[in-house]
């Protein structure tokens, strides 16, 4: 793991707190280290705790904006999307503690694309839990992966809902993330 990177808030800053999920604002000229680059977004310490700074305000700690969302979202195509395309999407989808995405985390119980009869339009519904139910990030997590759902060309719509049924554990990551968590 990278030592944290010290970096000085260009303007005021939207973020979400960790873990509370609660949107605050960091103040411009804050001093904030980033301990974590996963997904497109951020994870700072802060004076206030730990943050989550979207990939759309990474300017204002001096990194590159994530520009691609803006260009993709809203994309139709008359072709349904590529199921591995949305998979690959979700597999830039972080929880903000944990280094390792919600798919190798087994935090994706389905994902369905489905096409309006009115329309013809294609819509993704998906339905994922978190590792503990009183995570507040839950919300933020979800928007996330949506917003990843919804860079895919063809994507006209996209749905995440939060479930506890079956409920999360351990036994449902990946191998690959058993190995980055080192629990192989």
């Amino acid at each position: 793991m990278s030592e944290p990177r010290e970096r000085i808030l260009s303007r005021e800053t939207p973020a979400v707190q960790i873990p509370s999920g609660d949107t605050i604002t960091l103040p411009a000229e804050s001093k904030v280290y980033i301990t974590q680059t996963l997904g497109g977004s951020y994870t700072v310490m802060t004076d206030f705790g730990l943050a989550r700074i979207g990939g759309e305000d990474a300017d204002a700690i001096g990194e590159s904006v994530q520009s691609a969302s803006d260009a993709a979202a809203g994309d139709t195509a008359e072709a349904a999307p590529e199921e591995e395309q949305l998979w690959s999407q979700l597999r830039n989808v972080y929880d903000p503690e944990i280094p390792v995405n919600i798919v190798d985390l087994g935090l994706v119980y389905s994902l369905e694309v489905k096409q309006t009869p009115d329309s013809g339009a294609y819509k993704v519904e998906m339905q994922m839990t978190l590792t503990a139910p009183g995570c507040g990030m839950g919300p933020a997590i979800a928007e996330d992966a949506r917003n990843k759902l919804m860079l895919v060309l063809g994507v006209d719509s996209a749905e995440v809902s939060l479930v506890w049924d079956p409920p999360w554990n351990q036994g449902m990551i990946s191998e690959e993330g058993r190995m980055k968590l080192g629990l192989i």
